[in-house]
């Protein structure tokens, strides 16, 4: 096992933030007034995105879970100190609470006005908030077989993440309605197992032949190989209110990895589930977060969320010290004590019966911890 190289399994988190009127609490659009002063300070950290009233931000490739919380909370620092001074305020959630997507302007740019002509009313509508995790691999075939077995864990870390209960003013009954919102683009959701990374590439081609797509990264799948870089990307998870939670899951996903990594060192592979059965889960995740449950394919039973989560955090102890990511994994019993983003927003709403005091509270959690 000392021979093993978890150096490899290197950690990128994008986060995408939403630009708040701090009078109204409406998403609000900066004119790209934050991106532009925010690369004076830190350069192609930050970037536009289709919708004016989202700004993203990408780390520095880090090396383990510390150096990520350190790049996130300077990031959510620096940018909500540039939107103060220009006088918006920032938010993390999956979804706002009750802006209207109809009112929000699409950033003027070629790629964006491309989408918006192909995808139309699914495109402006994507008014949504992710987290994109990004874990180092030593090789795309690495990659490929990581990506195929890590498929079955993405509900369970999903059901952690879910942070958006409300759509345009109304309760939705999901713990994650980002992703109902998500799902009108084409090629979305979990995608099926490549037998190679040769096939992945194959099908990639195909779709650029065809003129499906142009390039690879309009594969929107809640993970993939990443079309440019050595890394699987996790794309499932809504953007969380908190750096600890961001950097609590980014640290599971790249914990899930390395736990695959030592199986296949030992000539052992974890069972690959069809698509078709894995969406069962997710779709379980999105509608009861970590409060419903979720389906043991191996016992052919349903199986309480938590229970799962505690039985993924035993599969994982094995890697999480050459990680060095114990400490960091810790904050998972906090939210299995205080809840989701998303349960935490139903409670605030449960007192107060007010969407602004809900946007209140996720301004303010923001910065939590930093």
């Amino acid at each position: 096992m000392a021979n093993l190289n978890y150096k490899t399994f290197t950690l990128g988190v994008e986060e995408e933030y939403m630009v708040l009127d701090p009078e109204t609490r409406e998403l609000k659009s900066h004119e790209q007034k934050i991106v532009h002063e925010g690369q004076k300070v830190i350069k192609d950290k930050v970037k536009a995105e289709m919708h004016q009233a989202v700004v993203e931000v990408g780390t520095d490739i880090c090396a383990d879970a510390d150096e990520a919380w350190q790049d996130v909370a300077a990031l959510r620092k620096t940018i909500s100190e540039i939107a103060g001074s220009l006088g918006f305020a920032m938010g993390a959630a999956g979804t706002h609470p009750f802006s209207h997507w109809e009112s929000q302007l699409i950033t003027d740019h070629i790629r964006y006005n491309e989408l918006v002509n192909e995808l139309q009313e699914a495109a402006r509508s994507n008014l949504i908030f992710g987290l994109h995790v990004h874990v180092g691999m030593e090789n795309r075939e690495m990659a490929n077989h990581i990506a195929n077995s890590t498929r079955y864990f993405l509900p369970h870390i999903y059901a952690l993440s879910t942070n958006s209960p409300f759509w345009e003013g109304r309760l939705t009954g999901y713990k994650s309605f980002r992703t109902k919102v998500f799902d009108k683009f084409p090629r979305t959701g979990i995608p099926e197992a490549f037998d190679s990374i040769e096939a992945y590439e194959s099908y990639v081609k195909l779709l650029v032949k065809t003129n499906c797509i142009d390039n690879a990264k309009k594969i929107w799948w809640d993970l993939r190989v990443h079309p440019f870089f050595n890394t699987v990307e996790f794309r499932i998870c809504d953007i969380p209110l908190t750096v600890d939670e961001t950097i609590t899951i980014a640290t599971l996903f790249q914990a899930v990895c390395a736990r695959i990594y030592l199986l296949r060192s030992k000539n052992l592979n974890f069972i690959q589930y069809s698509r078709a059965l894995l969406n069962e889960n997710k779709w379980r995740a999105s509608r009861y977060g970590i409060d419903g449950r979720l389906i043991d394919f191996g016992k052919e039973e349903e199986v309480n969320t938590r229970a799962l989560l505690y039985e993924l955090l035993d599969f994982i102890d094995p890697v999480i010290d050459h990680l060095g990511s114990r400490h960091r994994l810790a904050h998972i019993h906090k939210i299995l004590e205080n809840g989701t983003g998303a349960d935490r927003q139903l409670k605030i709403f449960e007192e107060t019966k007010n969407l602004v005091s809900v946007v209140d509270y996720i301004r303010q959690q923001f910065l939590a911890g930093i």
